[in-house]
């Protein structure tokens, strides 16, 4: 009798470009740990031999070869229109995932139907006691637009004591391991793959939650991840990205009634960032905030009409995260946010 492949419930689909080192490096413990899922590699066009790579050396990984460097949001939604799974594990070429890493999130996702977005905690590979600066303990977002985690307030990280081993809701889940159901995904459009990369989780992620759909931290399920490795923290493109990237997000997903006078307040604050690179001789990225804004007015219309119907007022857990960090010193994470 012929035997039948069930089809596994969840995907693991990892975005490669030029990362034949990291795919020898990481993938290894995805494979080793991830009995329960589909392994895919998505790859956007590399012309190192990482695809030649991953099939002679784990041959039961999927590929998904798309026909450019289409960045992190044009990348997976382009390769994802062939995934079937029910659940999308998204991760990080430079991710080294751990022994039952699935079970907990893929448990949550089962129990709880409402929810759209789950991200494991994400430790530092580098110092395994530490929180990652990508995504930590879970995300949230200030008034003005500017994403914190548990564990990681601007450039101040913690050390992981078990403070954060609970699952709680949260405001967005890092796109270095993204969990999310394959039918929010779709229904969602996937990830707005103008901004090409930086910030497009956090988008998907405000657009689930103006969605009355909930996104989760899961503390069971423990990840360690490189960060860096795609654009270095210094580099000017990054910061052009990271600006430009969260004006056109929160033109598209600010409550109509603080539209205006959130942008207006965002933009002054952009400006004074760039007055603190200036004084420190970083002229590049000054150029960067300034390129960045003329970005946004350019496509000012374009991020306008992307507006759904309906936007959540009570999206922020503090007011301004610069003025608790800079004035207050408040440099660590407190439930009372």
């Amino acid at each position: 009798m012929k035997q039948t492949t069930v089809m596994k419930k969840t995907a693991i689909v990892i975005l490669n470009w030029n990362g034949k080192k990291l795919l020898e490096e990481f993938l290894p413990s995805v494979v080793r740990f991830s009995s329960e899922a589909t392994i895919y590699v998505a790859d956007n066009a590399s012309s190192d031999d990482s695809v030649t790579f991953i099939k002679n050396t784990f041959p039961s990984v999927k590929i998904i070869q798309n026909t450019d460097n289409f960045g992190f949001a044009k990348g997976y939604n382009q390769a994802l229109r062939f995934v079937e799974e029910e659940y999308y594990a998204l991760v990080n070429s430079d991710i080294e995932v751990t022994e039952n890493w699935l079970t907990p999130v893929i448990d949550l996702f089962d129990s709880e139907p409402e929810t759209a977005i789950i991200q494991p905690k994400i430790l530092d590979y580098k110092n395994k006691q530490m929180f990652e600066y990508a995504g930590a303990g879970g995300g949230f977002i200030d008034k003005y637009g500017f994403p914190f985690c548990r564990g990681r307030i601007f450039q101040t990280l913690e050390k992981d004591k078990g403070q954060y081993n609970d699952t709680i809701d949260i405001f967005w889940a890092s796109g270095a391991c993204f969990f999310i159901r394959k039918e929010i995904y779709r229904n969602l459009d996937g990830f707005d793959e103008d901004f090409f990369a930086h910030q497009e989780e956090i988008d998907l992620c405000w657009r689930a939650f103006n969605q009355n759909l909930k996104v989760k931290y899961c503390g069971k399920s423990t990840v360690y991840h490189v960060g860096g490795a795609t654009l270095k923290d210094s580099n000017p493109h990054k910061t052009f990205l990271n600006f430009r990237n969260s004006l056109w997000m929160m033109l598209k997903n600010l409550p109509k009634n603080k539209l205006f006078p959130v942008l207006f307040l965002r933009l002054a604050q952009d400006g004074l960032a760039g007055v603190k690179f200036m004084t420190e001789g970083k002229f590049s990225h000054l150029w960067a905030i300034l390129k960045a804004h003329f970005y946004f007015y350019l496509k000012f219309f374009r991020f306008l009409n992307k507006r759904e119907s309906k936007q959540y007022d009570n999206y922020y857990k503090i007011k301004s995260i610069t003025y608790h960090y800079f004035v207050k010193k408040g440099k660590i994470f407190e439930n009372k946010f």
